[in-house]
This record gives structure tokens, C-alpha cells and sequence, in this order.
């Protein structure tokens, strides 16, 4: 994976893996190896430069998840900051184990730092057995079979598909599928957000506007740099004719 250096503005990162290592460089002198069981958080805020790389020496399958959160109104413009975290609170459930990536879970609360009311969990269910994981009923959640075909709810998801369940839920029951000795979850929750948002390329802004600025300032060149990436910046994309206009 070589993915050159490139913006970001009005989010954070966050970088999970399963398998595998990924060299993360960014703007404000950051060099940081990610393994599995590790969390890099970056707050682009008001706008920062990243890069992410197959680290040298590394094992032969890269396996993980990338999320974006998007920063509310009154935290968009932040400074940009990043934080890598390899001691993260883990909670086991009979044979069940689960990480508390981001937010709390029975009393665990990661040390991430987040802008809105949120949970991540990566949760390992072994062969045989559902699990019942209590959620909060003002939270929506989605939720991802890491590994391979999976329960959710009592519906069967395929790997890299995500079930999206509503507020309202008081408990998510995910299980392994078809006989499988195990599984792995990744489970997103949070408030419904409540502001219009508008993605295009790596931004997260309000209107079409404002995307096409933070587009001309990267092919402007002001953005900040990021240093020891061995290659170029990642090149922007053509905006459409009429730029991101509301529907």
C-alpha cells in the first residue's frame, strides 16, 4: 500500500488493523508505526497532510479498517493534532473479547479523543457462542464483519458489508456463521449527528464552496508539507462542472 501524501479538512481518522503494519506520516512531524491492537486518531480540524505506507519488513497480509468521524460545527476548525494509543482498555465476557477503541464500554473508557458522543469496539466472538452486547438506546450503530460471514441481529452479513441498526436498540447479538470457530466485529456507535454534511475526496465540509477552496489551496500548495514520504503528493481530482451543488 503506498497511498501519497494528501488533505484533509472537518474530520478525524481513525486507523484499526486486523493484520498487518502501516507507516503513517503526517504535516506536523508525526512518524508512527501502526500494528494491530494500536489506534491512530488524527484530527485534521482546519487542515492537515498525511501519508500511509506498507511499512519495510512487514507481514504479508494487510488487513484493517480506516473510519472517518466528521468534526461537529464548533470543532471543525480545530488545530489539527494526532495521537497513537497501544493501551487500550479490553473487557472479557466469557470467552468474548472486546476493545474499547473509542468511547466506554462497562465502565472502559478509551483514551481517544473525540467531538460528539461515540463508541468503537472491536469485539471477538468464538465459535459456538452469540453474544449479547448492551448498547445505548439514544445511540445508532453499525457494525462490520471483520473476518468472514457473520450474524448481526439476527441478520447474515458478508465480510466488508456494514448493518446499519437505528436508535432504539437496547442490545446487538452478533455470532459467528456457518460453523466458523470465530469471529470478528467492528462496531460503530453514536448520536445521530444532525448537521447536513458534505463529503467529496478527502474533505468534509458544509457546501460546495467550501470544498472547492480547500481544493485549490491543496493544488496552491497550502497546504503543509508532509517530510520523508519517499514520492510525490497525491494529485487532486477534477471538481464537477456545477461544484458539489445541494440537491
Amino acid at each position: 500500500m503506498q497511498v501519497p501524501p494528501h488533505p484533509h479538512i472537518g474530520l478525524q481518522t481513525v486507523s484499526w488493523l486486523f493484520e498487518g503494519l502501516v507507516l503513517h506520516r503526517d504535516s506536523l512531524g508525526s512518524r508512527q508505526m501502526i500494528r494491530p491492537g494500536e489506534l491512530n486518531l488524527m484530527t485534521a480540524g482546519r487542515g492537515i497532510t498525511h501519508s500511509e505506507e506498507s511499512a519495510a519488513g512487514r507481514p504479508a497480509a494487510l488487513h484493517g479498517l480506516q473510519l472517518w468521524i466528521a468534526l461537529p460545527e464548533q470543532d471543525r476548525f480545530t488545530e489539527p493534532r494526532f495521537a497513537h494509543h497501544t493501551d487500550l482498555p479490553v473487557v472479557r465476557e466469557g470467552g468474548t473479547r472486546v476493545t474499547v477503541v473509542i468511547g466506554e464500554h462497562h465502565g472502559e473508557r478509551s483514551p481517544a479523543e473525540v467531538f460528539t458522543p461515540l463508541t468503537g469496539l472491536e469485539v471477538a466472538v468464538p465459535g459456538g457462542d452469540d453474544f449479547v452486547l448492551p448498547v445505548r438506546e439514544d445511540f445508532e450503530y453499525a457494525v462490520v464483519a471483520a473476518d468472514g460471514s457473520a450474524v448481526v441481529a439476527g441478520a447474515l452479513i458478508a465480510p466488508g458489508l456494514l448493518a446499519h441498526l437505528p436508535a432504539g436498540l437496547s442490545e446487538i447479538r452478533l455470532s459467528p456463521a456457518g460453523g466458523r470457530k470465530y469471529a470478528r466485529f467492528f462496531v460503530l456507535g453514536g448520536a445521530p449527528f444532525g448537521e447536513r454534511l458534505l463529503m467529496w475526496w478527502n474533505f468534509v465540509g458544509r457546501s460546495g464552496q467550501e470544498v472547492a477552496q480547500a481544493r485549490e489551496d491543496w493544488v496552491a500548495g497550502r497546504f503543509p508539507e508532509v517530510h520523508g514520504y519517499p514520492g510525490e503528493s497525491l494529485a487532486a481530482p477534477p471538481l464537477p462542472s456545477d461544484p458539489l451543488k445541494p440537491r
